[in-house]
Order: C-alpha cells, then structure tokens, then sequence
C-alpha cells in the first residue's frame, strides 16, 4: 500500500472515530510478551503417559485394545469382529499388511466416494497424526493414510490406530507436533461424538462417528 493512501485511510479512520491500525511488529511483541506459565512439557514417563490416554479413552466411551506391531492385523480383525462389522472403509495407503482378514471386506476410500455411499458404510479406519493423553484428544491432518475429513464424520463407526510414540502428555506438545501441518484442516476426536440436549439427554453420533475404537500399538 502506497504512503499516500495509508496517510488517507488513517485520516478517514480518525475522523471516524476508529482506532488507528497497529504496526505488525507491535502485535507480534505483545504476543511474545503473554506469559505462559501453563505446563509445556510432559512429565509422566512412557508408561504412565500411556495409561492416562488409555484411561481418558475409556471415560469417553471408547474401546481401547493394546497390541504390539506384530499382530496389529489380527488385532484389528478381531476388533472388527467383535463390532460384526464385515465391509468398512480404509484411505488409500493405510498399509496392506494391517489387511490381512479373509472375513472382512476392506473398501478403498477415494474422493468420488458420495456422502450417501460413506453413510451406508459399516466404518471407516484410519490411522492417526498424534494424540495427547491428558485429554484422551486423537488428532488427525487427513493425510493419505487419514481419509478425507468428511470420511472420518459421515460413517458411524471410526477404528483408529495410534501407536505408542504418537501419543504425547500435554496440548503444548502436540500443537509443537503439528507444527509442519498447520494450514492443513485438522481434527480432533475426544471419544465417541456425543452431545447433549437442554435436558442434559447424551446422544451419541450426532456430528461424528457414534461408536470409536482405538488400537494402541506399539512401534
């Protein structure tokens, strides 16, 4: 913007009444100024980190199963089985070898899939970008192995990965985690969708998926 203009919209803006604009270098030292006294950092070790995710999950009403990297593939078909779910979703590079049930059926999700089409779908599975135990939050970026957004709100069950690495203790570091990714639209699942009416009546998968299950695995 040329000077000139700048010096006749801070005129009109004054005789308007209206507060100058301020400089971009006085709002970035009044940001850097705000105290943050909060907890930055975690200080549980590994497996106490991983016990409060798992607790938080559990008070939201989800289903949480531990299993190593080994088996992942029959713990998710086992997971599935026990939800009698046969058909379900999965993005287009969640890996082949979690794939590996003869009884389900595992359905490409591509972007010419209708909101329809995903609605009548059992589910879908993803994995996931990071996940913070102190609030039992699962985040997602909806990468290639993530689905699209509107994949992980239209089905009405959602089966999530997580591996133990990704789970950190606090907010702070997860939004330090997602750093890279922050013109990406993001998600966050803490539990099962649910909501409540004026009644105080919970009802579940109003917004999201109604049911969420989580495998923790490790690396």
């Amino acid at each position: 913007m040329t000077t000139s203009r700048t010096d006749i919209l801070e005129k009109v803006r004054r005789s308007l009444g209206v507060a100058p604009q301020r400089q971009q270098e006085d709002i970035t030292k009044d940001f850097e100024a705000i105290a943050r006294k909060y907890q930055q950092a975690g200080q549980l070790d590994p497996q106490s980190r991983l016990e409060l995710f798992a607790e938080r999950l559990r008070d939201y009403g989800a289903g949480v199963y531990a299993c190593s990297g080994n088996n992942l593939s029959s713990t998710i078909a086992t997971v599935l089985a026990s939800r009698r779910i046969h058909r379900i979703l999965v993005p287009p590079e969640i890996p082949a070898s979690w794939l590996s049930s003869a009884d389900i059926e595992f359905v490409p999700a591509d972007d010419r899939l209708t909101y329809d089409e995903m609605d009548k779908m059992e589910g879908i599975l993803t994995a996931c970008s990071a996940a913070i135990a102190l609030t039992g939050t699962i985040l997602l970026r909806h990468s290639s192995t993530e689905g699209r957004r509107a994949l992980t709100l239209v089905p009405d069950y959602h089966l999530c990965i997580v591996f133990e690495n990704q789970v950190l203790e606090t907010v702070p570091e997860a939004l330090r985690r997602m750093e890279p990714f922050k013109t990406h639209p993001i998600t966050t699942i803490s539990g099962p969708s649910a909501t409540s009416d004026i009644e105080m009546t919970r009802i579940k998968g109003v917004h999201g998926p109604r049911t969420l299950d989580v495998v923790l695995s490790k690396d």
